[in-house]
């Protein structure tokens, strides 16, 4: 029979925030938190050049942060994008990484231990680009078509959903497994007839290389969030500096969802050179920036979650499902908004999209 002294420290193991849990097994400070990031990025040093991520880098808010504490942030840039962030994870080089849905959705699949903390984007396009010269008009007539998106990425998920949506997948076309970069390249020699992408394929657009045949802008069910994911390893130990992470990230949150803040956060985005204002003007054309980047786990980020996981799975890119409420750990952002009483600070939507009053 359990006594009452043991029954009240199990209540407190359910109730107690993360930090007061933790407290006494943490360990000595780390030097440095490292952050990883699925793309190349763009400079040097190299920027992220979109989503609020973008702000928090530009804005140095975790560099300010940990500055008291001589803790450095290192920012880990990755040109072979998701796949390599996973690699990096699973060899303990990485506390946290910034991921699309597909890379971090693979990475928990096959072992990774590592859950979703916070939401850094949702509802981002993915838009197909042909030639400009192309005959082609629709995604349906990219049968037998050789077209490149990288595999493994967020892109590859949302490739498999436009061709669905068109009677299409990939079997039915000629798939060359390329990184932005090198497919925008392709497309640009001629060597493709079709690339999938996000708002850094409209520069083809711009320079008059391709044409637009579709953009998910209309159907939100076909996009997915993207992430910031914490190895457990790293939170078990270090609980009170995972939770200053998310505090600081939503600080930025905050400040790029204030309208009023709007040309600052376009401008920021159009400073790190791959996209132009003209580019980001399209990309949230009528869009609240609150809606895009609210970091809470509401339930139509949870469903795209599960529905990117099952749809990984049906699309046979990885090999078993599993749930997505249980994989993210919202305690560190519930702490956050509450500390900084945002509690109701951003628009929550319910599974199929549809605002959820107040």
């Amino acid at each position: 029979m359990t006594s009452p002294v043991r029954r009240r420290l199990l209540q407190l193991a359910v109730t107690l925030p993360a930090t007061a849990l933790a407290a006494p097994a943490i360990l000595r400070t780390p030097p440095v938190l490292r952050f990883g990031v699925a793309s190349a990025g763009v400079g040097d040093p190299p920027r992220i050049t979109t989503g609020t991520m973008a702000i928090v880098q530009a804005g140095r808010y975790l560099e300010q942060e940990f500055r008291a504490d001589g803790i450095k942030v290192e920012w880990v840039f990755f040109k072979g994008e998701g796949p390599a962030v996973n690699e990096a994870l699973a060899n303990r080089q990485l506390d946290f990484s910034i991921q699309g849905g597909l890379p971090a959705i693979v990475g928990r699949a096959v072992g990774l231990d590592t859950r979703a903390v916070f939401v850094s984007g949702n509802r981002a396009n993915t838009y197909v680009m042909v030639p400009a010269h192309s005959s082609i008009r629709q995604v349906a007539e990219l049968r037998g078509r050789r077209v490149a998106f990288h595999k493994g990425t967020a892109t590859q998920l949302a490739a498999n959903r436009i061709l669905g949506l068109h009677g299409l997948n990939e079997k039915d076309m000629r798939v060359l497994n390329l990184d932005p970069a090198g497919a925008q390249a392709a497309l640009a020699a001629g060597d493709l007839d079709a690339v999938f992408g996000t708002i850094n394929v409209l520069r083809l657009r711009e320079t008059g290389v391709a044409r637009q045949i579709f953009s998910t802008r209309d159907t939100p069910a076909a996009t997915s969030p993207s992430q910031v994911v914490v190895h457990q390893d790293f939170a078990r130990r270090h609980p009170d500096l995972t939770q200053r992470v998310v505090t600081a990230l939503v600080r930025a949150a905050d400040w790029m969802s204030n309208e009023a803040n709007r040309d600052e956060v376009f401008a920021t985005w159009g400073r790190s050179g791959s996209i132009s204002a003209a580019m980001v003007r399209e990309e949230y054309g009528g869009v609240p920036l609150a809606e895009r980047h609210a970091p809470h786990f509401d339930p139509f980020v949870l469903a795209r979650m599960q529905q990117s996981i099952d749809d990984a799975h049906r699309f046979r890119l990885i090999r078993r499902t599993f749930d997505a409420a249980a994989w993210t750990d919202s305690r560190y952002l519930d702490a956050a908004l509450r500390s900084l009483g945002l509690q109701v600070r951003w628009p929550r939507f319910d599974g199929a999209g549809r605002r959820i009053a107040a």
